[in-house]
């Protein structure tokens, strides 16, 4: 890796003693803490990340918040929150490092949110400077499509809009993806191989659609592990995914563009 490069997506879970899980929660991952994470991340070379709260821990933030400011400046964080965050409570979380909101559409995760609500959520968000992080399934993308140009806060779609690698280059919604690709202010994460691949581990088959959204715009893609990578079919080893990149990104300026410099200039590193 080089130096300063960054895991864009990745994730604390508990430990419950300390963070207990939501009680309305989909899934219960097992535990891993702050401590996993940053013995990972030493393992690969990677010096900074981007922690996404997951919906597991709901919309208490403390575990994120907690990691961050262990980080001693490495991390950045994403959250997600209710009604009853509050503008002196962003303002709080703005302080602890959170530079965006994230929204799941998938789903097993609980599906779509509240449109008054999202509404509400970015006009607040763009005067923090925030950005959004989209969850979507891939047929999301058909429907919500006409949603995208009109957001006015950046936006990442997680995991490459998880579309499955079994339907081709060519099904529409990643169509879709690489068309909202074009707009200024969309970003995308090419994570998640382990999730949109059919073929399974090591999951060669995302590495093409991983080059066609980077052919499109290589200043807007960012990259992640996803650890610790929960409700997953396959369990992938952190290595192979660190070496699919090659398979992703053949340009080492690319690379270096992609694992550093477009997460330094959006999260503020």
């Amino acid at each position: 890796m080089p130096p300063g490069a960054c895991d864009a997506h990745c994730h604390v879970f508990g430990p419950a003693h300390r963070f207990p899980y939501a009680p309305d929660r989909a899934y219960t991952p097992p535990d891993a803490p702050l401590e996993d994470l940053l013995r990972l991340h030493g393992t690969l070379g990677i010096e900074r990340g981007v922690i996404v709260h997951a919906s597991c821990h709901g919309t208490d933030n403390r575990v994120t918040l907690d990691a961050i400011a262990r980080s001693n400046g490495r991390y950045r964080g994403i959250a997600m929150i209710d009604e009853t965050h509050d503008d002196r409570e962003l303002a709080r979380m703005h302080q602890g490092g959170i530079r965006g909101v994230r929204f799941n559409f998938v789903k097993h995760l609980g599906g779509r949110p509240d449109f008054g609500f999202f509404g509400h959520v970015v006009d607040r968000i763009k005067l923090l400077g925030w950005h959004l992080v989209l969850h979507l399934d891939a047929e999301d993308l058909i429907e919500l499509q006409s949603l995208f140009a009109g957001l006015p806060v950046p936006f990442i779609i997680d995991h490459m809009g998880r579309v499955s690698t079994a339907h081709g280059l060519e099904q529409r919604p990643f169509r879709i993806l690489l068309e909202a690709m074009k707009l200024d202010h969309c970003w995308v994460k090419i994570c998640g191989a382990e999730r949109v691949s059919s073929a399974g581990p090591p999951f060669v088959d995302a590495a093409p659609f991983a080059r066609a959204l980077v052919a499109v715009a290589p200043d807007r893609v960012l990259w992640g592990t996803d650890w610790p990578h929960p409700n997953v079919k396959h369990m992938p080893n952190d290595g192979d995914l660190a070496d699919l990149l090659p398979q992703m990104i053949d340009d080492p300026l690319v690379l270096h563009r992609i694992l550093v410099e477009n997460p330094t200039r959006l999260y503020g590193f």
